[in-house]
């Protein structure tokens, strides 16, 4: 099965139904839930998605969406190893460049994101939200 790591712009447009993105962010996601791939997101992500949610809904229902995130999503660690990675991509974001990072540390096949220019460097296929189904649909990603 494939592993895809989710950057933090793909779960934020879920949970907070930014217009034309959640769409496809929410078909991307519903790909995890049915077992058609494994999804991932890097420690860092799920700390800056429940700070940014919290601010959007609240302490409560941040805390209750954290951890439904974490009923649908693995973790991708963020180590040391993982940093130094990251820093060697010399990178002008570094946010992206941890996630790239983890991604590869982690086994990902690939990196969901709505910021693809973001990761041309990321050494693994970088799939916007639309374009995810297809992806896993073709033998030559399998």
């Amino acid at each position: 099965m494939k592993r895809l790591l989710f950057d933090v712009n793909v779960v934020l447009d879920v949970l907070l139904d930014r217009n034309a993105y959640a769409d496809p962010a929410s078909t991307a996601w519903a790909l995890v839930e049915q077992g058609l791939a494994e999804g991932l997101l890097s420690a860092h992500a799920v700390t800056t998605i429940h700070y940014l949610n919290q601010k959007a809904v609240g302490q409560r229902r941040a805390k209750a969406t954290t951890e439904a995130l974490l009923e649908v999503f693995d973790v991708a660690p963020v180590t040391a190893e993982v940093l130094g990675a990251a820093l060697a991509l010399d990178w002008p974001d570094f946010e992206d460049a941890v996630t790239a990072a983890a991604a590869r540390a982690s086994g990902c096949h690939a990196i969901v994101t709505r910021d693809p220019k973001g990761f041309r460097r990321a050494g693994l296929p970088v799939l916007d939200p639309a374009s995810t189904t297809a992806w896993l649909a073709n033998p030559i990603a399998r």
